[in-house]
């Protein structure tokens, strides 16, 4: 009876002080977590336009490299610009949508030209510089583009650089990519 009456008065438990130690251990833990919750939702905006802008120079990059790369000749090289002759599938140079794969592609004189914020297009009839430009990229920060090689005068083989300066601060990013003329050594 005697051990009975002692274990109901042995009260086992915290005493105060553990308890607002614990609580404030608590506390601190539960607020680190939270800046770092934090800090992750404040990132995600600008982790997601540096995706958004790596996607998209990418696009451009296949855009520019897949023209070139059907091209005929290159009629202008500059740093900022490049203008070659190749087909494109539509019934006018310059002309809207894109006919079927069975009609015949014309010869078309494809301008690309860039500043420091923005890339344009334009498409007029071959020999011509004159036509409807149409942005197809903003958002660098170089309008020196297109570089030559085995140089301006003749070249065959054109690298494509966008220089995108980072969001809210970040690091820029450089996307390049280059290709041959594949149709010049044909002799169109």
């Amino acid at each position: 009876m005697k051990s009975r009456l002692r274990a109901m008065r042995s009260e086992d438990g915290l005493t105060l002080i553990e308890l607002l130690i614990s609580a404030s251990m608590g506390v601190v833990v539960m607020g680190a977590v939270a800046m770092l919750v934090i800090g992750a939702l404040k990132s995600q905006p600008r982790i997601s336009q540096q995706a958004q802008n790596i996607s998209t120079a990418r696009w451009v990059l296949d855009r520019f490299t897949h023209e070139v790369r059907n091209g005929i000749v290159i009629t202008k090289a500059a740093p900022n610009e490049v203008s070659f002759e190749t087909y494109v599938r539509r019934s006018t140079c310059g002309g809207s949508g894109t006919l079927s794969s069975t009609s015949k592609a014309i010869p078309c004189q494809v301008t690309y030209t860039c500043t420091a914020t923005a890339c344009s297009r334009t498409e007029s009839e071959p020999g011509t510089y004159k036509g409807t430009a149409r942005q197809i990229f903003s958002g660098i920060d170089s309008s020196k583009v297109f570089e030559y090689l085995p140089n301006k005068e003749k070249p065959t083989y054109v690298k494509v650089t966008l220089h995108l300066p980072g969001p809210s601060g970040s690091p820029a990013l450089t996307v390049s990519d280059g290709t041959s003329l594949r149709n010049a050594t044909l002799g169109y």
